[in-house]
C-alpha cells in the first residue's frame, strides 16, 4: 500500500529556526541563563508589563529559552507535533494559532502571578506548544480518535505526563502551560473545520521560569 506523501510544514519549521537563531544571538551577546540579561532582551517580567506597559514581552518571551536544554526540549516537541497541526489547519491559520496561544498563555500566566510578592522572570515556547497540543487534541477527537499518526490516547498521555512533570518540578510556569492548553483547544474548535470541509492544504494561503 502506498502512503500519501505529507505536505511540508514550512511555518512550523520557520518558527523553530527563529527560536534557534534568537537563542544563538542571545548566547553570543551574553548568557540565556542570566535572568536579568533575559529581562533586558524581552523575557516576561510582570512589573515591567503592568507598570511600564512593556506588552511586547508577551510575544518576545515566546521565542526565548533559559539554556540549551530548555530550547532543545521545547523544539523537539514542536518539531514532532507542530507539523501535524499545520497540515490540519493550513499555514496561515497555524501561524496565527501559534502566536495567539503563545501570547495568550503569557497573559494567563501574568494574571495568575500578578499578586506574587516576588515576580519571576519567565520565557519559553511551551505555552504555544501546549496550545498546539490542545488544538491537536480537538482535531483528533473530531477525526474519531486519529489524525495522521496521532491518537487521542497518545495526546492525553502526553498532556498528563507534561503537566505532572511541570507540577513536580521547580522553576516551571505551569500557569502558562494550562493557559496554552485550554486556549489551544478552544482555538481548535474555531479554526479546525474537519477534513471533509477544509480546502486542500496547498491552497491555503529573581527565579527563572522556563516553559
Amino acid at each position: 500500500m502506498q502512503h500519501r506523501r505529507r505536505k511540508p510544514a514550512y511555518i512550523n519549521d520557520t518558527l523553530i529556526i527563529v527560536n534557534i537563531l534568537y537563542f544563538l544571538w542571545l548566547e553570543f551577546c551574553g548568557s540565556t541563563e542570566n535572568a536579568w540579561f533575559m529581562v533586558e532582551h524581552g523575557a516576561m517580567y510582570v512589573p515591567l508589563i503592568v507598570k511600564h506597559g512593556e506588552y511586547y514581552r508577551l510575544l518576545t518571551s515566546v521565542f526565548m529559552h533559559f539554556g540549551i536544554s530548555h530550547l532543545v526540549n521545547n523544539m523537539i516537541i514542536q518539531f514532532v507535533l507542530g507539523d501535524n497541526l499545520e497540515r490540519a489547519l493550513g499555514r496561515i491559520k497555524y501561524l496565527v494559532f501559534y502566536l495567539v496561544c503563545g501570547v495568550g498563555a503569557n497573559v494567563f500566566s501574568m494574571i495568575v502571578s500578578i499578586n506574587d510578592y516576588e515576580p519571576a522572570v519567565s520565557a519559553g515556547a511551551s505555552g504555544a506548544i501546549f496550545g498546539v497540543i490542545g488544538g491537536l487534541l480537538y482535531a483528533v477527537i473530531r477525526n474519531r480518535g486519529q489524525l495522521e499518526d496521532l491518537s487521542t490516547r497518545q495526546l492525553t498521555m502526553l498532556v498528563v505526563c507534561s503537566l505532572y512533570f511541570g507540577f513536580t518540578s521547580t522553576g516551571v510556569d505551569n500557569a502558562a502551560h494550562i493557559g496554552g492548553l485550554v486556549l489551544g483547544f478552544l482555538l481548535g474548535v474555531l479554526f479546525y473545520t474537519g477534513p471533509e470541509e477544509r480546502k486542500p492544504y496547498a491552497e491555503e494561503g529573581g527565579m527563572n521560569e522556563g516553559r
